[in-house]
């Protein structure tokens, strides 16, 4: 039986999943990209990974649209009015949610949906939401979780606390649904810490939302000219109005035991087969982004370019990464040294971490306006089939020093992926009677330097994988063959049994 028929049996996908699988089947029969044979070496070894994008990437992977932009204009193409209430806004806004592509074939970015709203707001006696517009506003969250059923659909709040924002924090605690993803643009400065607790309160029941440092992403992207920046996906930084064509990883666990590195020296191991490895990666990115650039069509036949509402010269390409921790135990086998908890081992993993950032920085793509042509780091969060592998430069389940230790030793490990890196801490139930207590920890990583911060009860339903979320009650209703709405639920489950996201250390 061939893979479409085999897709089209499969009684545990809806008829929305089957389509999206016999859609990537369809893609995958052809091969328009020219790489070295060194490169599909390394592809076929699954040290290099495009992430499932398909061999003739036709339209960019991640799409971030200025939704002020179409608020003020409105469409033509969608015949769509510039809102004047909040009913208006949210009618516009799911108008286009589902004309966005990406490569889930769902948004991976539902604007800044706090400050989009804000302005059609109307309080209430206790400085609320009118009751109708609260019923407006709960019904849009539950709309998005029915058309958009997938974890890589993601909103984002603040940095300042909003009517709006508080009202989306209170109903996605009390659905606690895995759609849409959220997270928390939060600074010590511009956020109420009364507001910082209710995020923290509403992670503990249902993951989300998630704390991005604000301050660091905004100067970050600003630096490079690419601000003003949004949360998308998982936890990608990227620009509003454009996005990134690509995301291909580097699987650093995969390629330590490919290239057999015990008993290589740290110094020929970073000068000799990472370089050779980083210098593929970026091969492959280039060739990519030059399809989807100027071979593709996309730009050209979408209204979104037409209209102003994305704009081809914010689009930048990632580079990301998987397995540091895992590379550099290898290189240290029989040492005595783990990342993570040795001094040697952590600043072998920055050494290996500088090195690749400081050629992903000097690379330079011709196809590319966003920055010069510069790619952006990312700490790739792993795919459903990985083994072994831990997320990005994280420290591997099951080997977590305490809290404290585990926040001074990641921090500094965030700094160069300007797209995005984030930790994930699983907490006690009884964290609950204190949501200041995760804003401190909160605020103490992101002083470190601490790029991302996410968060859960050991007891909610809804948890974090990777960097999207799932209910633990689907992953079951899935082990007994039943249908799930959540296209993400099938990474989840795979997830779970592969990297044992279930057995994250207990932080008291």
């Amino acid at each position: 039986m061939d893979s479409a028929e085999t897709t089209i049996r499969d009684r545990g996908l809806s008829y929305r999943q089957k389509a999206a699988a016999l859609a990537r089947l369809g893609e995958e029969r052809i091969a328009p990209l020219h790489i070295s044979r060194r490169t599909e070496e390394l592809r076929s070894a699954r040290v290099v990974c495009d992430l499932m994008e398909g061999p003739a990437p036709w339209r960019p992977r991640y799409i971030l649209p200025d939704y002020e932009a179409y608020f003020r204009k409105g469409s033509e193409f969608l015949r769509i009015e510039a809102p004047r209430d909040l009913l208006g806004a949210v009618f516009a806004l799911l108008s286009i949610y589902r004309q966005i592509p990406s490569i889930t074939g769902y948004p991976v970015w539902l604007g800044d949906l706090d400050s989009l709203l804000e302005p059609f707001a109307l309080p209430n006696e206790s400085d609320g939401l009118a009751p109708e517009q609260d019923r407006i506003l709960r019904m849009f969250m539950e709309q998005i979780d029915r058309d958009l059923p997938d974890s890589f659909c993601h909103a984002d709040l603040g940095p300042r606390a909003t009517r709006v924002g508080r009202a989306i924090l209170r109903h996605q605690r009390g659905a606690a649904r895995a759609v849409p993803n959220l997270s928390l643009r939060y600074d010590s400065e511009l956020t109420e810490d009364s507001f910082a607790e209710e995020a923290a309160s509403c992670a503990l029941d249902c993951a989300k939302p998630s704390f991005a440092n604000h301050r660091l992403f905004q100067a970050d992207f600003d630096a490079l000219g690419l601000g003003p920046y949004a949360i998308a996906s998982c936890y990608n930084g990227l620009p509003v109005g454009g996005g990134s064509c690509t995301l291909v990883r580097l699987n650093l666990a995969a390629f330590a035991s490919n290239a057999r590195v015990s008993g290589m020296s740290p110094e020929d191991f970073i000068s000799g087969p990472l370089a050779e490895a980083v210098a593929s990666v970026l091969e492959y990115i280039q060739e990519r982004v030059r399809f989807v650039m100027r071979e593709s069509g996309f730009f050209e036949s979408s209204f979104l370019a037409a209209e102003g509402i994305i704009d081809p010269s914010r689009f930048t390409a990632m580079f990301g990464l998987v397995g540091l921790a895992e590379c550099v135990n290898a290189l240290l086998a029989g040492r005595g040294a783990r990342f993570g908890h040795d001094r040697a081992a952590d600043e072998l993993g920055m050494a290996i971490l500088g090195e690749i950032n400081r050629l992903v920085a000097a690379h330079r793509d011709p196809n590319l306006k966003a920055s010069g042509g510069r790619y952006l780091l990312h700490a790739q969060v792993g795919i459903d089939s990985d083994s072994g592998v831990s997320p990005g430069c994280r420290i591997p389940i099951g080997e977590e020093p305490p809290l404290p230790q585990h926040l001074l030793r990641s921090a500094p490990f965030h700094g160069p992926f300007v797209a995005g890196t984030g930790d994930v801490f699983a907490f006690e139930p009884t964290a609950r009677a204190n949501p200041g207590q995760i804003v401190d920890a909160v605020k103490g990583f992101f002083a470190l330097g601490g790029r991302y911060f996410s968060c859960y009860a050991a007891d909610s339903d809804v948890i974090r994988v990777t960097g999207y979320l799932v209910k633990r009650s689907e992953v079951e209703r899935l082990r007994h063959g039943e249908v799930v709405p959540n296209a993400s639920t099938v990474l989840g489950k795979n997830a779970i049994d592969n990297l044992k996201v279930l057995d994250r250390a207990i932080r008291r």
